[in-house]
């Protein structure tokens, strides 16, 4: 079937069959089909629709265009944790050694930053000598020894996935809630696991800021991961200011350590309470636990004893990483770098922060990519001083650029000083957890 023909179809809003969709997909993969070509269909699939059956199909067709790992020499159940992507959002870094010192076994792929949110990846190579891209083969033997690894993406796992990704995002067709399980889902599928836990995120750091659509997406999400065999639950989180204290890659791992050192400030308790949800939902999704209030028992002991830090220097070490850092979170840090305040011109209660231009204003900096060409300067960025509710004086620091030069913090002290709103009135608080799907 020529290339032409499934467009059309598309095009004039009718349903692709499975065969059409795997026809399509294989085009992606072997070059059959020009970028033009692939474009049009996206594009017609954005347009007129896809319903649950292309979804479940186009999902299928990206998984297996790769490797699907077999992981069944590990004698423990198999479970992952993914977000949706936001800002200060570095829980992955906590989940895995928690959930590995819980019993589960944590194959953890992820990836970079892209635009205004930050990527796990990006924080992992923040530490001196860690190695993402690892073999299957190697990833299994770290596995064994820790119980997780975490890595890049690699050209065996849904190989179709990267190129439409980059095409979807030249052509404005990426918040569409099917092409995004499609992506998610086959990557994650990959894995070979017994249970999934999402953390699909909503507001105005989110790149699905309206709470209904993070329903629809959590919902959409459970449901094909159902539909391929794995446990899966969805937690929609709210992402309506940055998570726990830094923004920047050091500097979020900084936190994830200090955490797991037991040495976290006020700042930190939402990153802490926020991993110990997500990892509680493994835990019983993959019947390490029965209840949630046992797992959560678990994990305190895990962290109180010091294991779950023991499984991140173990990895750390394995994976090329310098495990000092777990003694010394401090080295993570750059000291030559410049610290410029962000002072309010107001004063009242923090009412409102406009996530997005936090997160955005960091990647302005150095810290993240605009393109996904671009490097990444790990050392750069923000830590929060206040929280939405907080009262404010007039004077009072909202947070802190952290910067190579003074330039920087020129070029983004404004933006960041407008993305705080303050009011006379208190807000009402929003729950950290807002659903649960």
């Amino acid at each position: 079937m020529r290339p032409q023909e499934i467009i059309a179809k598309k095009r004039d809003g009718k349903s692709l069959s499975e065969a059409e969709i795997g026809i399509f997909i294989d085009g992606v993969c072997d070059g059959g089909w020009a970028d033009y070509q692939i474009t049009a269909l996206v594009m017609a699939m954005f347009i007129n629709g896809m319903n649950r059956r292309e979804q479940t199909a186009i999902t299928s067709a990206m998984l297996h265009s790769g490797t699907i790992m077999d992981l069944s020499d590990i004698d423990a159940p198999k479970a992952d944790k993914h977000s949706t992507g936001g800002v200060g959002d570095k829980t992955s870094l906590i989940i895995a050694p928690i959930a590995a010192a819980c019993g589960a076994a944590v194959p953890m792929v992820s990836g970079r930053g892209l635009g205004h949110t930050g990527g796990t990846l990006d924080k992992l190579e923040s530490i001196p000598g860690y190695n993402v891209n690892l073999s299957f083969a190697k990833l299994k033997t770290v596995m064994k020894a820790c119980g997780f690894g975490m890595i890049g993406q690699t050209k065996q796992i849904a190989p179709a996935d990267k190129k439409l990704y980059a095409l979807r995002d030249a052509t404005a067709t990426v918040p569409y809630i099917p092409l995004i399980v499609a992506s998610i889902m086959s990557k994650k599928l990959a894995e070979g696991l017994d249970a999934l836990v999402l953390d699909v995120k909503t507001g105005s750091g989110a790149f699905i800021q309206k709470f209904s659509e993070s329903k629809k997406l959590a919902a959409e999400l459970c449901a094909t991961g159902k539909a391929f065999g794995v446990n899966t639950q969805a937690l929609i989180t709210d992402m309506s200011q940055p998570l726990g204290k830094y923004v920047g890659n050091a500097h979020e791992v900084y936190e994830c350590l200090l955490i797991l050192r037991g040495e976290g400030d006020a700042l930190m308790q939402e990153t802490l309470g926020l991993s110990i949800d997500l990892t509680a939902n493994m835990l019983v999704q993959c019947k390490i636990d029965k209840t949630i209030e046992n797992a959560k028992l678990r994990i305190e002991n895990v962290l109180r004893s010091g294991e779950a830090l023991e499984r991140f220097r173990h990895n750390i070490e394995l994976q090329g990483g310098d495990p000092m850092i777990c003694d010394k979170p401090e080295k993570l840090l750059t000291k030559s770098l410049k610290e410029v305040p962000i002072i309010a011109d107001s004063s009242g209660y923090l009412t409102e922060v406009d996530t997005f231009a936090v997160g955005r204003a960091v990647c302005d900096i150095g810290g993240g990519r605009v393109k996904a060409e671009d490097g990444v300067d790990h050392a750069v960025g923000y830590s929060c001083a206040k929280k939405i509710g907080d009262r404010m004086r007039k004077g009072d620091t909202l947070g802190v650029v952290y910067c190579r030069r003074q330039s920087q913090a020129d070029l983004i002290s404004e933006k960041l000083r407008n993305a705080y709103k303050i009011g006379k009135e208190i807000p009402k608080t929003t729950k950290l957890i807002k659903a649960t799907v």
